[in-house]
């Protein structure tokens, strides 16, 4: 029934202007505004809604996942645009960046300005 179609993820924020700064210029990512909402235009096609919610409640979980090359150049990279990556002691330990490397892939975690939680992930070691 689905099978041709092009489904979409979508998730909420609390506020509009500031996820269309975070995505666009912090995360470089191509972002259209449309009817209050904005749509993320995903490399290959794809496409993410997020929409404004009064009674957002972050995501517990990590909503979008961003495959890089060298997460430690990533990483770097954000952390001099501001971006602030969460650090875990348990199940999961991160290093002093932020970054899990135990075993593959290597992970980073960090938030967006409504508290949804986004990662890089480096698939294959540099």
């Amino acid at each position: 029934m689905f099978r041709h179609t092009k489904a979409f993820s979508s998730f909420s924020v609390n506020d509009i202007a500031k996820a269309k700064t975070f995505y666009a210029e912090t995360l470089g990512l191509d972002v259209e505004e449309m009817d209050g909402m904005l749509q993320l235009n995903i490399n290959g096609g794809g496409h993410i809604l997020i929409y404004p919610k009064d009674n957002h409640t972050p995501a517990t979980y990590t909503i979008l996942n961003f495959p890089v090359k060298n997460i430690d150049e990533a990483v770097d990279g954000l952390s001099a645009r501001g971006v602030h990556f969460l650090q875990y002691e348990a199940p999961i330990k991160t290093d002093e960046k932020g970054i899990c490397r135990t075993g593959e892939p290597f992970i980073a975690w960090f938030k967006d300005p409504s508290g949804n939680i986004i990662s890089i992930l480096q698939r294959e070691k540099a």
